[in-house]
């Protein structure tokens, strides 16, 4: 695979890259010259994993574990990072948890907050963080943040992961404003269904992935490498003039509502 060294010179921190889209993508990072950062919360050894992998692009990595929902813990696994290297470039929020499937009326608080926190304070904090190191050397930087076609689309069941999806995108857009003067660009990419550790009844069972793709127009899932390319362009140079944008990757998804598909 031809590889274009568009991110030669940068580092990135992506949260969640011990598996899933945040672990294609930091693959993809280090093939286009990129060093990053891996996090994890719990796969210590799929961080590792990540690690090996970008390090045999010939590129560096360091593993930082944190939980992004706990201030102190985004605010340590910065110091982490900036300790390893000199500066952080591009930051992938990618870490989350799905949807509990509990109607309103039967959903707990804690599980509410549990969305809530993760994905949505998780953002928050790693944002905030970035941008005030980007500020402090002088602007410039790329956000990717890993919404879903959920921040539009709702579910029954779905009300705490669908609300904080689409609080992610709120606050993209509030922050693609506040930074676009230092020149710094945040951006969204909505995916539908991805062969993820997310989706894995459907990975696991080809009968139940038959049934969830055929509202799919393109009629499959996508892969987390096909996210990964997405995600290469939008923290490149040649995405400087993109923000406050998202991204949908969903095979036509969000296309077909109400068709009866």
């Amino acid at each position: 695979m031809l590889m274009t060294g568009r991110l030669a010179g940068r580092t990135a921190l992506i949260t969640g890259s011990d598996s899933g889209i945040g672990q294609a993508t930091a693959i993809e990072f280090g093939r286009e010259g990129a060093d990053v950062v891996v996090h994890y919360l719990h796969d210590h050894a799929g961080a590792n994993h990540t690690k090996a992998e970008i390090e045999r692009t010939g590129q560096r990595a360091v593993v930082v574990q944190g939980d992004i929902s706990v201030e102190h813990q985004v605010e340590a696994m910065f110091d982490e990072a900036l300790a390893e290297f000199d500066r952080l470039d591009i930051l992938m929020n990618d870490a989350g948890v799905d949807a509990s499937g509990i109607p309103v009326a039967d959903l707990d608080t804690a599980t509410w907050d549990r969305a809530i926190r993760t994905n949505l304070y998780g953002m928050f904090f790693c944002c905030r963080r970035f941008i005030q190191h980007r500020r402090d050397q002088g602007g410039n930087g790329k956000i990717i943040n890993i919404t879903s076609i959920h921040q539009e689309v709702a579910r029954a069941g779905g009300s705490d992961y669908d609300a904080s999806k689409g609080g992610m995108l709120e606050l993209a857009k509030s922050i693609a404003l506040e930074v676009a003067p230092m020149h710094m660009n945040v951006n969204n990419i909505g995916p539908g269904m991805v062969l993820t550790p997310f989706n894995q009844q459907a990975i696991d069972d080809p009968k139940y992935l038959e049934e969830q793709v055929q509202s799919i127009p393109w009629k499959r899932a996508a892969q987390p490498e096909e996210i990964a390319k997405l995600a290469v362009f939008l923290a490149s140079d040649d995405a400087d003039y993109v923000t406050g944008s998202t991204y949908f990757m969903d095979g036509g998804l969000m296309q077909n509502q109400g068709q009866g598909a």
